[in-house]
């Protein structure tokens, strides 16, 4: 097994875990909150669309990386 192909899946692993911890932690808060998402402030609105932005990006750096 070269080097490579054990940091893909190691690099697979930890984003399969960190994404099912994700969508967990999602479904979880929008259940406690009767199914309406948490009322937010305009900043910290914008802090999580950089936040989603930045997660989109290391997700196509993975992919990238993963090729």
């Amino acid at each position: 097994m070269s080097l490579n192909s054990i940091i893909n899946t190691l690099t697979r692993m930890v984003s399969r875990r960190a994404m099912n911890w994700g969508i967990n932690k999602g479904i979880d808060r929008v259940a406690k909150s009767g199914g309406k998402p948490a009322q937010v402030s305009a900043k910290q609105a914008k802090d999580m669309r950089m936040a989603v932005k930045r997660a989109r990006q290391a997700a196509r750096l993975t992919r990238r990386i993963g090729r």
